[in-house]
């Protein structure tokens, strides 16, 4: 007979490769905006998952999903097709730019099938030479060794060997670097609409105004990665659209399937083609349960409800984080919009954004950060204005704890 495992933290450091640290306690059960750990100690979770979380923990809607899904079909492969696989494309397409959709597990894996795609695009169009891609400095894309080279933090991917070439990097919303480095090798220019974990850096709408009007001038794809902007994070079912800017190709995972693992591409037709039989693929892409849950994300998030909701909870989380400057004076500013925010550490606590996250845990409450200068907060859409004010008592405490340590 088998025994029995006993579940503790310190079980993690000696069965799991030590890449991660996370926190000494473990979250056993969540419902809506609130978690329970293995004490049954409860907490307000601004966190989302990093910004996964789009409808909070359990929410019926997507638990309904999966069990009903689960008694269906689980996983097919992609030598054949599936119902829920159909319907989410169909629905991504009705209420985007898209007109195809490739899906994937990750939003790692829906930039890497982006970036092949704008460079086999090219390839076929213009030749070998237009190979070049242009990102940012402080972008984040992912972890496999191509996105996270297109990513604009060297620190993710020194250490591992000779990095694939052609990859440029410009600087955040400036378009005169964009300008010194675009050329007819340029296959594409890939940008975040908000700066991730860059440090919740909004774009300027002029910025990506012009990085459109650049790709059109030199035959290049504008990509949008929304990995962490899209999905109604920003009060629009994607940040494009916030800012009058179609990208040719758009990435999404994260609160796509609102805590199920689940990534998508979406362009267009003439430039979908590109990616023929066999040229790229992912063998649990469009798995079935993914996509039934996220159709059922989709369905319960692009309304004007929560869309709406999302901008409103977005002045109370402002309200909030204003008054709590106002008595300790530990931010220089709020950036970001709807539930994507950033209080901006100012000189004074500088690069101590890890003291506010961990003062935050010890009064009950999930937050994040975005680098050492940047308290992040990515939580459920449907958050309620209760929930976010008990939430910020609980950070208020959390910033005394730290200033007064």
């Amino acid at each position: 007979m088998t025994a029995e495992i006993q579940v503790t933290r310190a079980l993690f450091d000696e069965v799991m490769v030590p890449n991660y640290a996370p926190a000494k306690y473990i979250p056993v059960k969540g419902q809506g905006a609130r978690v329970w750990d293995q004490d049954n100690r409860e907490y307000i979770d601004f966190a989302g998952g990093i910004a996964v979380s789009s409808l909070g923990h359990c929410h019926p809607a997507l638990v309904n999903a999966l069990k009903t899904q689960a008694d269906k079909l689980w996983h097919l492969s992609n030598v054949l097709t599936n119902e829920p696989a159909l319907r989410l494309a169909q629905k991504l397409v009705n209420a985007t730019f898209a007109e195809k959709v490739y899906f994937c597990n990750s939003g790692a894996e829906a930039n890497e099938a982006a970036f092949k795609l704008a460079r086999r695009w090219a390839l076929d169009n213009f030749g070998e030479s237009k190979q070049e891609i242009i990102s940012f400095g402080k972008s984040f894309h992912g972890r496999t060794f191509f996105t996270v080279t297109v990513g604009g933090q060297a620190s993710y991917s020194d250490g591992f060997g000779p990095k694939p070439g052609g990859i440029l990097h410009a600087e955040y919303n400036n378009l005169d670097s964009v300008k010194a480095l675009i050329s007819e090798k340029t296959c594409a220019v890939v940008v975040e609409a908000i700066q991730g974990e860059g440090g919740i850096i909004p774009a300027n709408p002029e910025f990506l105004q012009g990085l459109r009007t650049l790709c059109d001038e030199h035959n290049a794809l504008l990509v949008f990665d929304e990995v962490q902007t899209g999905v109604g994070r920003t009060g629009q079912l994607y940040a494009y659209m916030n800012y009058g800017v179609t990208p040719d190709i758009l990435t999404s995972a994260k609160s796509l399937g609102g805590g199920f693992p689940i990534g998508a591409m979406l362009t267009t037709t003439a430039i979908a083609q590109h990616l023929k039989v066999g040229t790229h693929g992912s063998t649990y892409g469009g798995n079935p349960l993914a996509c039934a849950v996220a159709e059922a994300a989709i369905d319960t998030i692009n309304t004007p409800e929560v869309l709406q909701g999302v901008l409103r909870n977005e002045q109370v989380f402002r309200e909030c984080l204003q008054a709590i400057n106002e008595q300790y004076q530990v931010f220089a500013e709020v950036r970001g919009k709807g539930m994507l925010l950033g209080a901006v550490l100012n000189e004074q606590y500088k690069g101590r954004a890890r003291d506010f996250l961990l003062a935050s845990a010890d009064q009950g409450l999930f937050a994040l950060v975005a680098g050492a200068d940047v308290v992040r907060f990515a939580p459920s859409l449907v958050i309620t204005e209760a929930e976010i004010r008990e939430g910020m008592q609980r950070f208020a405490a959390a910033v005394k704890q730290v200033v007064t340590a």
